[in-house]
């Protein structure tokens, strides 16, 4: 039982290490993600509109190759290796 105790506390730790070192503030109050990204993350809910990769890319014409899209913490933001930056809050519509 003791060494299941320990083991609970080394990962929490090594879930909340995890999730702050992917973070860094920009001047327009974004958080952007770094690398490591995050593998393990808290099941809290603190809702962020994150900035990702859409994955189109136009030959022809300009268009957006990023898209919002909501999660529900910074840290499950920054696992997705799509997304680059996430700000507090829910994303508009």
């Amino acid at each position: 039982m003791k060494m299941a105790a320990q083991l609970l506390i080394l990962l929490s730790v090594n879930v909340i290490i995890s999730c702050s070192s992917t973070e860094t503030s920009t001047l327009d109050n974004s958080i952007k993600c770094n690398e490591p990204r995050p593998e393990f993350c808290t099941m809290d809910f603190n809702p962020v509109c994150a900035t990702r990769d859409n994955g189109v890319r136009c030959v022809t014409t300009p268009c957006s190759s990023a898209e919002s899209a909501t999660y529900s913490n910074g840290c499950s933001a920054c696992s997705d290796k799509n997304v680059f930056s996430y700000v507090a809050g829910e994303c508009e519509n």
